[in-house]
C-alpha cells in the first residue's frame, strides 16, 4: 500500500501537484476504507491496490490543472467520491458537492468525508435533473467521470453552470467520437469544445480523453 502511495505522489508531481503528507495520509484511509466497504456493498469493480490507486486516485485528479482554486465545482455521478473526493484532497479550497443517486454510495461518501475530516465538501442525495431545480447555474465546475456518453452529461451538467463556468468530461479512448456524436446538442445548448486533453494512465491502464466544454460566444 505505501508503495503504491508513492507511486501517487511521485507520478502526480509529475504532473505539476504537488501532494503533502496529510494528502497522502487522506489518500491512504480513503484507500482502506474503500476496500473495506467493497467487501459489503461492491462500490467499485477495482479492487486492487494499484488498480485503486491508479484507475481511481491518480485518474481523478488529471483535471486538477483545469480548475481554478477556490472554484465551486459540482461532480455529477461521484459513485464513491471520484473525481471529486481526491480533487478535494489535493486542492481544499475547492468547494465541492458530490451528487449521487444510489442510497450506498452517498453513505460511504458522507463516511470517508468524516473519516478523512474535510470541510468544504456536501454529499447530496437526488438526481441531476430534481438538483438543477434549485441550483440553476451555481458551479464554476461540473465535472463528471464515466458517468454518461457526452450528448448526455452536456445535457445533465450545462444548467448548474455559472455563465463562464466549464464542464469537464472524463472519458475514455472514444473521446473524439462522442464530440461527433453530441453536434447538435452542443449547437441547441449553445456549448463548444475549448480543449482536449489526452494521455495513457500508468502501466497500461487506459487511454483517457479529458473534454473541456463552455458557452460559445
Amino acid at each position: 500500500m505505501r508503495e503504491q502511495l508513492s507511486f501517487l505522489s511521485s507520478y502526480s508531481a509529475g504532473i505539476g501537484i504537488h501532494l503533502h503528507q496529510d494528502a497522502l495520509r487522506r489518500f491512504e484511509i480513503y484507500l482502506k476504507e474503500l476496500k473495506a466497504w467493497n467487501q459489503k456493498f461492491n462500490l467499485t469493480a477495482i479492487k486492487e491496490d494499484k488498480g485503486i490507486v491508479i484507475k481511481l486516485f491518480l485518474d481523478s485528479l488529471t483535471p486538477f490543472n483545469l480548475i481554478k482554486t477556490g472554484s465551486m465545482l459540482l461532480d455529477i455521478g461521484s459513485g464513491a467520491g471520484f473525481p471529486g473526493i481526491p480533487l478535494h484532497i489535493a486542492d481544499p479550497s475547492l468547494y465541492v458537492t458530490l451528487l449521487d443517486s444510489v442510497n450506498k454510495k452517498v453513505t460511504f461518501m458522507n463516511h470517508i468525508i468524516a473519516e478523512l475530516s474535510l470541510t468544504g465538501i456536501e454529499v447530496i442525495h437526488r438526481r441531476a435533473e430534481e438538483f438543477a431545480k434549485t441550483k440553476k447555474s451555481a458551479y464554476d465546475v461540473v465535472i463528471s467521470r464515466a458517468l454518461t456518453n457526452l450528448s448526455e452529461f452536456i445535457k445533465l451538467g450545462e444548467p448548474f453552470l455559472k455563465p463562464d463556468g466549464i464542464l469537464i468530461a472524463m472519458k475514455g479512448s472514444r473521446a473524439d467520437e462522442e464530440i461527433r456524436d453530441a453536434a447538435k446538442v452542443l449547437e441547441r445548448k449553445k456549448m463548444q469544445v475549448t480543449d482536449i486533453k489526452r494521455f495513457c494512465l500508468p502501466f497500461d491502464y487506459g487511454k483517457r480523453g479529458i473534454v473541456v466544454l463552455s458557452r460559445s460566444l
